[in-house]
């Protein structure tokens, strides 16, 4: 018997969350909307001039598990942090919200990651993500048996840059497979991921995923292909099941058997996009792994979509399970 739902590997980052006066971004250089990878020192000095902040676990992988929790299912988390102040909030935020998060600190090297988040008065949020430690997992992060008393494996593209990273992907699937329970999910993150790493990203689709998600732009990156129909053709013969999102047009979840078209959740107003993506996966994830159907998974998938678009921020703020029984009944 699984322990397990779905555990998940990431970039382990903390969101630093914080409101600031446009002049902030001025004195600093920083184009307000911009996302900016920034290094160490950067990170610390823009920081210490912040005003207080919200501090929680973040990063794509992370707000899936976040969901996944909100919506009662019971998750677990490999990433990398290192022994410091960050590293300590990561762990005890993620393990507040329900998530099982065991990776040991790094003792050396690099810092834990963080993502600062810059929220202006017209509520615009710029971002400067050091990613530190979080970039630097490795397949000895890698833990076969809490991936084999899972029923699900997810893995986030973000973290698909470093060689270790991608060697830690394989032998995470290659534990689960071995195992015979469990099912390898991936996120393909971003369409600029799958331009540097196309050919790394099919080999590990065609030999090694189970579910794979992406949204439309990112699957077309992957095929080099222009027509989403054809992607479609090409995604159903290399993976178990693909979920696309598609923005307003809604998901298709295809596997071999069936081909499922799923509506976007109405929401009165778009907010903010960001973790439409992540929450999507928790949803459709939650729903697999407790024995729905493709429908019932995407239409949960639509529900946790909308509700993180409505507000600002990557995390679920509804009551999320009291409208499961609407959704699987």
């Amino acid at each position: 018997m699984t322990a397990y739902d779905v555990v998940g590997i990431g970039n382990a980052l903390v969101d630093v969350i914080t409101d600031i006066e446009d002049g902030f971004l001025g004195s600093n250089d920083l184009p307000k909307g911009s996302m900016n990878l920034v290094e160490l020192d950067r990170s610390n000095a823009l920081y210490e001039q912040l005003p207080p902040t919200h501090e929680v676990s973040g990063g794509s992988c992370g707000n899936t598990m976040a969901g996944i929790a909100a919506l009662g299912g019971k998750g677990a988390y490999i990433g990398k942090v290192r022994d410091d102040q960050f590293g300590q909030v990561f762990r005890h935020d993620i393990r507040s919200i329900g998530v099982t998060f065991d990776t040991p600190y790094s003792t050396d090297g690099m810092a834990t990651g963080k993502c600062l988040v810059l929220v202006s008065p017209d509520a615009e949020r710029t971002m400067c993500t050091y990613l530190g430690a979080a970039n630097m997992l490795t397949e000895a992060d890698v833990d076969e048996k809490l991936i084999q008393a899972s029923k699900v494996v997810y893995m986030e593209g973000y973290l698909f840059d470093r060689e270790d990273a991608k060697r830690a992907f394989v032998k995470a699937a290659e534990a689960a497979h071995a195992g015979g329970v469990t099912k390898v999910s991936l996120s393909l993150s971003d369409s600029f991921c799958v331009d540097r790493h196309r050919e790394s990203f099919r080999h590990l689709v065609e030999n090694h995923i189970d579910i794979l998600f992406a949204n439309e732009d990112e699957l077309l990156s992957l095929y080099q292909v222009e027509d989403f129909d054809e992607a479609i053709k090409l995604v159903s013969g290399h993976c178990e099941l693909a979920c696309v999102t598609r923005g307003a047009k809604g998901s298709v979840l295809i596997s071999a058997d069936e081909t499922v078209t799923v509506p976007a959740d109405p929401v009165e107003k778009v907010v903010d996009t960001t973790g439409a993506g992540d929450q999507y996966a928790a949803g459709v994830l939650f729903g697999l792994t407790q024995g729905h159907d493709l429908a019932t998974c995407g239409r949960i998938g639509s529900m946790m979509g909308g509700e993180v678009i409505s507000h600002y921020g990557a995390r679920i703020e509804a009551d999320v399970k009291a409208h499961l029984p609407g959704l699987v009944g």
